[in-house]
């Protein structure tokens, strides 16, 4: 199993800077893609960004492609999501999760565990 826990999320002005952790225990953290998912009020949840295993690949959507930054420290077991010039449709509950393979996932159903979700809320 895998246990993951988010922070970082909070309340902040368009134009503003936030930046989401999530810590993760329980299986060999370095082995697996992570991703950040996020879920408006009345909305699906989408991906956001993920990482595989080593950081060396990314993905991002498009809406956040130049404004967010994934990464990822290994010998901390902590990926980190990295938002820039916050727009108030940014706001929305943003969750860490886990494959359980290496490689990068995009949909939902690829991801097996998932933390609580942290609130970002962006005023205008």
């Amino acid at each position: 199993q895998v246990q993951l826990v988010e922070s970082g999320g909070g309340l902040v002005q368009a134009g503003g800077s936030l930046r989401l952790s999530c810590a993760a225990s329980g299986r060999t953290f370095s082995s697996y893609a992570m991703g950040w998912f996020r879920q408006a009020p009345g909305k699906a949840r989408e991906i956001v960004a993920a990482i595989n295993w080593s950081g060396g690949f990314t993905y991002y959507a498009d809406s956040v492609k130049g404004r967010f930054t994934i990464s990822r420290d290994n010998a901390k077991n902590t990926v980190y999501l990295q938002m820039n010039s916050l727009k108030p449709e940014d706001t929305a509950v943003y969750s860490c999760a886990a494959r359980n393979v290496g490689y990068i996932g995009t949909g939902v159903n690829e991801y097996a565990y998932w933390g609580q979700g942290t609130q970002v809320t962006v005023s205008s």
